[in-house]
């Protein structure tokens, strides 16, 4: 990723990490194990690549329209919060 001024604390400094990305649209959700994002080191912000993006969406519609399977099929809990 290119490295930018931060639009919070107009850092430049930053580390490349791996996190897990979770994608939601209209209560169906993708979980993204090890998506690359940048993570500013004096704030925190985290940063996505567009085409990191643009990928995981795409994925998202494959799978919902069964043209490709997810890797696997995990069960959540939810609870409403109080």
């Amino acid at each position: 990723m290119k490295k930018a001024k931060c639009n919070f604390c107009e850092s430049e400094r930053c580390e490349d990490r791996r996190i897990n990305y979770l994608y939601s649209y209209q209560g169906q959700y993708l979980l993204v194990p090890n998506t690359p994002v940048e993570v500013r080191l004096h704030c925190g912000m985290v940063y996505y690549n567009v085409a990191v993006l643009k990928e995981i969406e795409r994925c998202f519609f494959a799978i919902q329209n069964k043209e490709e399977k997810p890797d696997q099929y995990i069960e959540m809990p939810s609870k409403a919060y109080i």
